[in-house]
């Protein structure tokens, strides 16, 4: 169960954990935990994207090493057999990848979902919200890495002659076939070769929830001859987008296992 809807959340507020990871593009000068400060959901505690990701390293976003992850989200008071609901209030559903997160340090798939069209659809059925910030008693997290989740550039490189999988990027169709500027310096404009574009907002709806099962099937027959297909990774600028298409793919296979390029366009569009 990838998605839960507001009306059940709201029904098992105090039998779950939830988190609120709301981030923003640099380029909109919103800061995800100053928001959650001022207006989140009842119980819901903060995931910084940017803190809690591998420091000392110019890319963005990157995986943390498993003793972090663990001292994290223990800090978080989130233990292995908690049922975790994700929110976001981020144009880019920023939630999303920290549900790949999860998944990846080996919390079990069933046990973390995202909440469908975040606080926004939340705040607009005028469900309770609260400025008050929720403390969980400290806990010990023990993960599990599942590298076979994510593919490094050199995966990425020698999948380019041997085509074991198929990489689909997030990012909009213009910055895929080079026509803009990236939005981060230094990074110069294109695709992997090979790859194929879903822009990450063709597997939403206006209001930001998920679309349906049969709207996801066609925008993914857009690229994917079989839609059962496993051998997927995807992409996007810097490890974010790409989770709300993994996310989304599986909404629609079931038996696929998330796998991204953790790098991505941040790391291969280097000059």
């Amino acid at each position: 169960m990838s998605l839960v809807e507001t009306s059940w959340l709201e029904k098992n507020l105090d039998n779950v954990k939830i988190i609120d990871c709301s981030w923003h593009m640099p380029q909109t000068k919103r800061d995800g935990y100053s928001e959650y400060r001022n207006l989140h959901i009842k119980n819901s505690i903060f995931f910084d994207l940017d803190k809690n990701s591998k420091k000392n390293i110019k890319l963005p976003h990157m995986l943390v090493e498993k003793d972090e992850w663990e001292k994290i989200v223990s800090e978080m008071g989130i233990n292995k057999n908690d049922r975790i609901i994700i929110y976001d209030n981020s144009d880019v559903i920023s939630s999303c990848r920290c549900w790949f997160n999860f998944i990846y340090f080996g919390h079990d798939p069933n046990l973390v979902s995202i909440l469908n069209g975040g606080l926004k659809k939340w705040i607009n059925e005028k469900r309770e919200v609260t400025h008050e910030v929720t403390y969980l008693k400290k806990a010990k997290y023990v993960g599990t890495e599942k590298k076979k989740l994510v593919k490094s550039k050199n995966a990425i490189d020698k999948n380019i002659k041997i085509k074991k999988f198929k990489v689909i990027d997030a990012r909009n169709r213009e910055r895929f076939e080079g026509k803009v500027p990236e939005p981060r310096k230094g990074l110069r404009s294109g695709s992997i070769k090979n790859s194929f574009c879903i822009p990450f907002n063709l597997c939403l709806n206006k209001d930001k929830t998920f679309k349906n099962k049969e709207e996801l099937e066609n925008v993914f027959k857009s690229c994917l001859e079989n839609i059962t297909e496993q051998n997927i990774v995807f992409s996007c600028g810097s490890g974010v987008t790409a989770c709300v298409l993994a996310l989304a793919y599986s909404l629609i296979n079931d038996k696929y296992q998330p796998c991204i390029y953790d790098g991505s366009w941040a790391e291969y569009g280097l000059t």
